[in-house]
């Protein structure tokens, strides 16, 4: 469930990062549409006061001011033929650098449509005053315009920190997992390989115990299928329809005969064959690992049951041990590679049990329950059909 949510959000989050660049850009554009309106409105304001001073010579104290706050907006006051009559807000511009100044009218006719400022005889109708005035964006509303892409490369470089964050823990986790898989597999053909050398040693020495041969097959057999198992970690296994009560039976059986008689192992499951698409080999390491770790829970002395329903569409598998439980915030751990709460083991049966039911068989793995000191139930829900 949690690497389900993991991969969920890997890839929604670039999703989630563009709407909010969205969102903020339209907000911006909003933004800057309203102040680019109010720097309009300040400059017809200041158009219509200067207006009034040339209609009316004497402007009254209102037109005075108005006229005197020209604001932060570098502005050309022009006649009919685009001669330059006054500017304002150009900060180290010589009124002598007519290059300069007109080069700077040039640019601030592209940047806002100019406001009209004319005069008629009132008797005769006759155009006295024909002038235009051309302003510019002050510098806050040039900044807010490119305030959108700095935002984006910001989201940017964070989204590619997360990316490295996301592949360096990437790495680690394989190489967590690789080193795990050595010991795993070291330790899974330490118990046969080691039998096989007790029985080698014996014939040696010329004694020839009885069923020798007969216990030489059995660790010979389970070399191969430890061989099958990891042969098949790495690529996508053959699901065949198998009864899934024999091979819980003989995973049960096979665990007991190696565990300690103060464990007590008991199945609850039906008498009939229950028969769904599933890899023999794996299906078993899976059963194993989730048994052995409620074994290792119990340290030597419990109780461990083993159940086996059937749904509609789907069977379940019940593990439940009397070990000491698994703490609420461990729930979502418990099968990364490399996770443990032992003090000697490497945090992989878990992690390969999670892989075999999830990836390999398209079913799912979890804790169902745990309670400090009463034990721990694992749920392996499998589907029926291909």
């Amino acid at each position: 469930m949690t690497r389900k949510i993991s991969l969920s959000i890997k890839r929604i989050w670039p999703l989630v990062a563009f709407i909010i660049v969205i969102l903020i850009v339209w907000n911006t554009n909003v933004l800057f549409q309203k102040l680019k309106n109010e720097e309009r409105l300040k400059m017809e304001l200041w158009a219509m006061a200067q207006k009034d001073f040339i209609e009316n010579k004497k402007p009254n104290n209102l037109t005075f001011k108005v006229l005197q706050q020209t604001g932060i907006n570098p502005m050309f006051q022009v006649n009919a033929n685009d001669k330059i009559i006054d500017f304002k807000n150009f900060e180290g511009v010589l009124e002598s650098d007519s290059i300069n100044l007109y080069d700077n009218l040039e640019k601030i006719k592209k940047e806002n449509n100019p406001i009209i400022i004319q005069y008629k005889d009132s008797i005769s109708g006759k155009l006295l005053v024909n002038q235009k005035l051309y302003y510019g964006d002050s510098i806050l509303l040039k900044k807010l315009q490119y305030y959108p892409l700095a935002l984006f490369l910001i989201i940017m470089l964070f989204g590619l920190l997360l990316y490295f964050i996301f592949k360096t823990n990437k790495i680690s986790e394989q190489n967590k997992l690789w080193a795990a898989m050595a010991k795993e597999t070291a330790h899974q053909i330490g118990t046969p390989l080691s039998s096989l050398i007790g029985w080698t040693t014996l014939m040696k020495e010329g004694r020839k115990p009885e069923l020798s041969i007969a216990e030489m097959e059995k660790d010979i057999n389970r070399l191969k299928i430890i061989t099958e198992r990891f042969s098949k970690i790495g690529s996508k296994p053959i699901l065949e329809f198998q009864n899934v009560t024999l091979i819980i039976k003989e995973t049960v059986l096979y665990i007991q005969k190696r565990s300690s008689n103060l464990i007590i192992f008991k199945t609850l499951i039906p008498k009939e064959s229950i028969v769904a698409p599933v890899n023999i080999q794996l299906l078993s390491w899976a059963l194993e690992n989730i048994i052995k770790n409620g074994v290792d829970a119990m340290k030597g002395e419990g109780q461990i049951i083993i159940s086996l329903d059937l749904k509609d569409k789907s069977l379940m598998i019940l593990v439940t041990d009397s070990g000491e439980g698994i703490k609420p915030e461990n729930f979502n751990k418990i099968f990364n590679p490399g996770f443990t709460t032992k003090k000697r083991g490497w945090g992989l049966g878990l992690s390969l049990a999670k892989r075999i039911i999830n990836d390999y068989h398209g079913g799912n793995i979890y804790i169902k329950n745990s309670f400090p000191e009463k034990g721990t139930t694992f749920a392996i829900e499998l589907p029926i059909a291909i």
